[in-house]
């Protein structure tokens, strides 16, 4: 098989890892790729979000399955025009895509259809937002309405921190179209986790569970980010809870979207908030999480491509999904400046070093090849994910980071508390 990765950051590094361990491809393509990628796959320079340039490349080059990782051209319509063209692709249509591109549409189809979420309220206007954050108070949680890439949101403990955040959604459009309309949401307490499943449609079929960490620094502080580190095994999801979100959230969702003429293919990740036994939905996203992939397909034995194509075919029913036992967790390293403006073209050293720690691999996100021969230099927010596995959490959690700390350039930050919250939950059971 041929097939194409389209994006270029950590979460795609992942997936084309993950699909060149498999014996069914011969050749793999990812546009528009970076450093990592480009050690093994092809690289091409069209953006993830030209889809007239990827759909011309596909059919041109006979590509056999696309893999869309970015939200954006799902949102856009990616899918329905490589299935117009005949070509088959990995992902939701425009249609299911919306529940990640409206925060609006997905919270009244939660609504709709009894999915537990917190209460929610929409504005397109500044003043007629404020007057709701005076009235319901804080602390309150604002939302653009569209794709802001993982920053659009604001939990804010204050009222002040509120309207603040409305005036930079709104006013000073920090994150453009985006935020024509807001959603301003219950402030839900408890933890969060990620629960991510394959679907063909009608067959929903779990991974193993994840943990995200948002904001910039230790102890959940500062501005949310695309994300800083993640774990899998989420402790917070116990066995129970694990079947009550498959039957209360996961299932029902997928089949509400049917119902509304919107069959959901691809992956659907749902963003947890649990307290006390009980989950509630921050936000479903239409595609793989980034960095929760990295070491979700660390711990994937299976083969991943025959499960891309099951849920592409509407053969999910069929396929067989293996996961190793062993815990693995993924450290975001990122550019000083991060998740604000940060400079591009800094020299990174120790990726050799890093590399050889065993049972680590760092994922490439905003990376390029420099100008001097053989060295790679930064060129985004994100720029690597260290991704350990091992026997324990703990284990894996020091191996991660003895990787880490091999690697530098000037600037570089990254959370030094990634997996804080399991060892707290697993050493509470031990007590």
């Amino acid at each position: 098989m041929k097939i194409l990765v389209i994006g270029g950051g950590g979460r795609e590094h992942a997936l084309v890892w993950k699909i060149a361990q498999s014996n069914k491809v011969a050749k793999i393509y990812c546009a528009p790729g970076n450093a990592g990628i480009a050690r093994l796959a092809e690289c091409v320079p069209i953006a993830a979000n030209d889809i007239d340039a990827l759909l011309e490349f596909a059919a041109r080059e006979g590509i056999d399955l696309t893999v869309v990782g970015p939200e954006e051209p799902l949102v856009n319509g990616i899918v329905d025009r490589f299935i117009d063209a005949g070509l088959k692709i990995f992902g939701p249509s425009k249609a299911a895509a919306e529940i990640e591109g409206s925060k609006r549409f997905c919270k009244e189809l939660m609504q709709k259809y009894d999915i537990p979420s917190g209460h929610f309220a929409t504005f397109d206007s500044i003043d007629d937002a404020v007057e709701h954050i005076y009235k319901k108070g804080a602390p309150i949680v604002v939302k653009a309405n569209g794709l802001a890439a993982g920053k659009g949101v604001v939990v804010a403990r204050t009222i002040e921190e509120a309207e603040r955040a409305v005036y930079r959604i709104m006013r000073k459009r920090e994150f453009g179209a985006a935020g024509d309309e807001l959603i301003i949401e219950e402030y839900l307490e408890g933890e969060e986790a990620s629960f991510l499943v394959f679907t063909d449609g009608d067959i929903v079929m779990p991974m193993v569970t994840s943990q995200d960490h948002k904001p910039i620094f230790d102890d959940d502080e500062g501005p949310n980010t695309g994300g800083m580190g993640a774990y899998s095994p989420a402790p917070v999801i116990t066995d129970g809870l694990f079947r009550r979100i498959m039957n209360d959230i996961m299932i029902p969702i997928v089949k509400a979207m049917a119902t509304e003429g919107r069959k959901y293919r691809g992956v659907l990740y749902a963003g947890l908030m649990i307290r006390e036994g009980m989950p509630r939905v921050l936000e479903f996203n239409a595609r793989f999480g980034d960095p929760e992939t990295q070491p979700l397909l660390m711990r994937l034995k299976s083969d991943l491509v025959p499960i891309l194509d099951a849920c592409v075919t509407g053969h999910l029913a069929k396929t067989m999904i293996s996961w190793d036992d062993r815990p693995s967790v993924c450290v975001v390293m990122a550019s000083e400046g991060y998740p604000g403006p940060y400079e591009k073209g800094r020299v990174i050293k120790g990726l050799d070093a890093a590399a050889k720690v065993d049972d680590v691999t760092v994922f490439h996100a905003g990376t390029a090849a420099g100008k001097e021969p053989g060295t790679v230099v930064t060129s985004g927010g994100r720029v690597l994910g260290v991704t350990a596995i091992d026997d324990t959490i703990p284990l894996a959690i020091d191996r991660c980071y003895k990787a880490a700390h091999r690697i530098s350039w000037p600037g570089a930050q990254y959370r030094s508390d990634i997996g804080k919250k399991a060892l707290k939950r697993l050493s509470s059971r031990t007590i």
